[in-house]
């Protein structure tokens, strides 16, 4: 049985599906933002850090100045505060754990060494230079080859050797793989990335004398998770820790885990008991700051003659830096690998083998899509490496290998739940509007000026809300279970809506405001979201996986359900009629002879009392209560995406001509948020495709640390982006939603390599690395020119 799928009709009013605009934004526009740098305070001193120079290092003695020693931190002098450590309960996990400063040795170029205070930056960074530090050189793991060969000295004490942890999968291979008449092998590289957000690492703690209490004002994704963890490492009550996040300059992953510095700062404003603010600056962020995606994947597909995908062995190793995050561990980025690696195919025999390697680089922290921008891009090509196997278009092999829409609920290979969804038609829809055809009868024709043109197909399943059985297998030190809500209506008849998640640019404000105003009609306009600050907001582990709609705005929705019968129960008695002859409609209780706005019912709870009816529930016009899916294995988002480039085999400049895009996350809330959301996430793909890359050197040191090495794209890059709606309501979900944010970033780079792969088929190259330079594409042309000619030569 499957939901029906239909295309996306634009809905009136405000409530879900409507296309409001955002009520953030106008602040913003206004610049009346307020973000952690924007904070002043009396006293208010600013942090740097001395970061180490190298990659792996004894640390043998540190000299401070003579003049401002005590405004010098090191590891010694934070004794009462715990490392950060992040264990897994996976069963080959090696536990690593991570100083607010540097302990002993160095692990990574920019690990911080000291920690200077001063009444300004450029103060404390003129103090932080003349602290004077020691270092007796280690080898160095500057990619996981050397890391896993090690023998000697290895990243951590205690460890067997440089693994952080093996992840294994095996169903059915054997059986199915001898059934193929067909053997593709391919190797795939996925580069090393930073995230880049508007605002990097932005913390701000003082004690709050009156409260007796440790505020941090932290740009976090995760406020109530960054509380605990603060209160544990620095051993005070979670009532003598509150956290705060206000606007919030874009995340992506990066700000969803404990950072060194909100440790080091936080405990500064503990011990000292005033306030202390870091802000990290773009170069940090580029050399200190999270890596990510770095991926390689050994792929062996077995198919029949038509390229019916049978069975797949990969072996995929992922560089993981030098530490394990709090809290989601570096067994996430793997655990997501093995099993979102199977995709939307209907394939039924699978070996996969994931290892997590230690390296002298900073720690692996998720990035929009955590994973599956790899492990789309691994399946991606191979899928259309199989169809140049048997001499048929990609995406009619594709077409046949993907799940139907009529096997849905759907458990695949990895027992990856699928609930609902036309993976077959988004396909059509996108060769429909990329026009295919019309990009044969080019490709036939040829371009006067030289260049090659190729079109590219990528699909993909987006796992959203997954929730507690999930996070369970990963053993994840926290593991989500349910969101809540606190809805109350005002005096007025307005509404807050207080909720543990935080925005970073979702547009929760509004979408939130949309859910309610679905059920209780009040006017957006008069609906507010409290969230972000632990002192104000029931618990959630807040915002990542593609997770907050369908789960805040899921408990928002059963809140505001509980509130409808009371303010329809006190309508009912000012209109005098029963309660079951009332409804709500547009803001007011309507019944068979008249209505009344909410606003009255609201007085009459607060201030006229003497209107209420005797039998008035007395829990009044509040309510907090929870929610989780009905099935909690995630609610599957998918999209299929299509490209047409231009490749310049004389320059190998790359240029994209068209871009479509059709997706589906269920019931849309505001598709006008769906689409920001999605534009920006293929912004960033198409970054990892082409542009962005932090390679290190054989010494581990990073050789991108400015904007002018680390390629970002920009406007002119960005092609002008098509997108057309499926809607498959979720069986699991309120409203049918399901979680989106992370989509538009996973199936770029697929679709692009897939395109210039296509474009380049007349000279038998192939490209299979990111990102996508100029110099790859024209290394690739030679290398298969040299292999035609040695061909030709035999």
């Amino acid at each position: 049985m499957t939901a029906a799928t239909h295309e996306h009709a634009a809905r009136p009013g405000q409530g879900v599906g409507a296309r409001v605009e955002r009520k953030e934004d106008a602040r913003h526009l206004h610049g009346r933002g307020r973000f952690v740098a924007d904070f002043a305070m009396p006293e208010l001193s600013e942090v740097a850090f001395l970061r180490s120079p190298l990659a792996h290092a004894r640390i043998v003695s540190t000299r401070l100045p003579a003049a401002g020693a005590e405004r010098v931190v090191l590891r010694e002098t934070m004794g009462d505060a715990l490392d950060i450590v992040a264990d897994s309960a996976l069963p080959t996990y090696q536990s690593s754990a991570q100083p607010p400063l540097a302990s002993g040795k160095v692990r990574f170029v920019g690990e911080p060494v000291a920690m200077v205070y001063a009444p300004t930056r450029a103060e404390a960074e003129d103090l932080a230079e003349q602290v004077e530090v020691e270092f007796d050189d280690l080898p160095v793991y500057a990619d996981a080859a050397s890391a896993r060969a090690a023998t000697g000295e290895l990243m951590h004490e205690g460890w067997r050797d440089n693994i952080f942890v093996t992840l294994n999968a095996d169903k059915d291979f054997d059986l199915h793989a001898k059934q193929a008449s067909l053997v593709v092998r391919r190797s795939i590289d996925l580069a090393r990335h930073c995230m880049v957000p508007m605002e990097g690492k932005a913390v701000l703690a003082y004690w709050d004398h009156q409260a007796d209490q440790l505020v941090v004002v932290s740009a976090t994704q995760v406020p109530h998770m960054i509380r605990t963890i603060l209160a544990q490492c620095l051993g005070l009550e979670q009532g003598r820790v509150r956290v705060i996040s206000p606007d919030v300059g874009g995340a992506f992953g990066y700000k969803c885990v404990l950072q060194q510095e909100e440790l080091c700062v936080a405990w500064l404003a503990k011990t000292h008991r005033k306030p202390f603010r870091y802000i990290e600056d773009r170069r940090e962020h580029l050399i200190a700051g999270a890596n990510t995606r770095e991926h390689h994947y050994e792929m062996t597909a077995y198919a029949d003659d038509r390229g019916r995908l049978l069975a797949l062995d990969a072996r995929i190793t992922i560089d993981g830096g030098a530490y394990s995050v709090w809290p989601f561990t570096i067994g996430l980025e793997p655990g997501q690998a093995v099993g979102n690696l199977p995709g939307p195919y209907a394939f039924r025999g699978y070996r996969c083998v994931t290892e997590c390697v230690a390296t002298n680089k900073p720690g692996f922290v998720p990035y929009r899509g955590v994973a599956r921008t790899g492990v789309c891009f691994a399946m991606e090509l191979t899928m259309d490496a199989i169809a140049r196997a048997v001499g048929r278009e990609p995406w009619e092999v594709r077409l046949e290998n993907l799940v139907p829409a009529s096997a849905m609920p759907y458990v695949n290979v990895a027992n990856k739940h699928f609930d609902s969804g036309d993976y077959p038609a988004s396909l059509v829809k996108a060769r429909e509007m990329i026009g295919l055809d019309a990009v044969r009868e080019r490709q036939r024709k040829a371009e006067a000026d030289g260049r090659l043109i190729g079109v590219g197909f990528a699909t993909y399943t987006e796992q959203s809300a997954h929730g507690t059985s999930v996070f369970a297998t990963w053993g994840t030190p926290v593991i989500p279970g349910f969101d809540s809500a606190t809805v109350r209506m005002t005096p007025d008849g307005g509404l807050e809506m207080r909720v543990g998640v935080h925005s970073h640019g979702q547009g929760m404000e509004t979408t939130f405001a949309q859910i309610a105003h679905e059920i209780l009609g009040v006017d957006i306009a008069n609906i507010k979201l409290v969230h972000g600050d632990t002192g104000q907001t029931p618990f959630s582990t807040g915002t990542y996986a593609s997770r907050s709609l369908v789960m805040s705005g899921g408990a928002v929705s059963k809140a505001c359900k509980a509130l409808a019968p009371r303010v329809m129960h006190i309508g009912a008695h000012l209109l005098g009629v029963a309660p079951e002859a009332v409804s709500i409609s547009q803001g007011r209780v309507v019944g068979p002879n008249g209505s009344v706005p909410i606003a009255e019912v609201a007085q009459a709870w607060y201030l006229r009392p003497d209107r209420l009816p005797a039998d008035v529930d007395p829990a009044g016009l509040e309510v907090t209560t929870g929610f989780k899916p009905k099935v909690d294995t995630g609610a599957f988002t998918y999209a299929s995406h299509a490209v047409t480039v231009a490749a310049d085999p004389d320059t190998g400049h790359v240029e994209i001509l068209d871009y479509v895009i059709v997706e589906d996350c269920g019931t849309m809330i505001n598709p006008m948020v769906v689409e920001g959301q999605t534009y920006g996430g293929v912004a960033q793909g198409i970054g990892t495709a082409l542009y962005e890359e932090t390679p290190y050197d054989r010494n581990g040191q990073p050789l991108a640390s400015t904007l002018a090495d680390y390629m970002l794209p920009g406007a002119t890059e960005v092609p002008n982006l098509r997108i057309h709606h499926f809607e498959t309501p979720s069986p699991h979900t309120e409203f049918g939603a399901k979680g989106m944010g992370e989509g538009g970033a996973i199936a770029p780079p697929a679709a692009i390599f897939n395109a210039v792969n296509d474009a380049l088929r007349p000279l038998g190259a192939e490209v299979a690395q990111t990102p996508l330079t100029p110099r790859r594409l024209l290394e690739a042309i030679a290398a298969a020119q040299l292999a035609d000619a040695n061909r030709k030569a035999a």
